[in-house]
């Protein structure tokens, strides 16, 4: 299972990214979470196919119409873990 970790900063709080996120991850089919950051990114966590993590990569760019994206950091995640059910809004940390 191939896996997507981001952060993404700019105007991306109070801006319905989070909903957003979580209906373009279930419409490509991904599973995973999205989640505040208490310094103000939002970080996502997806596992997928590889060409809908890719486009998922690509919309975040764009985020939602109210929202500002400055920047999206995209890390490599090892896959050794379960694979994750449905595509999910966690808590902030």
């Amino acid at each position: 299972m191939n896996i997507l970790h981001a952060h993404v900063s700019g105007r991306v709080q109070g801006v319905y990214f989070r909903g957003w996120t979580r209906s373009q991850a279930q419409r490509l089919g991904l599973s995973g979470w999205v989640r505040n950051l208490r310094d103000g990114q939002v970080e996502v966590l997806a596992q997928g196919d590889e060409t809908a993590l890719r486009e998922l990569e690509k919309l975040l760019w764009k985020g939602p119409s109210f929202s500002r994206v400055d920047d999206v950091a995209v890390s490599t995640v090892p896959d050794e873990g379960p694979t994750l059910e449905g595509f999910h809004i966690a808590p902030t940390v």
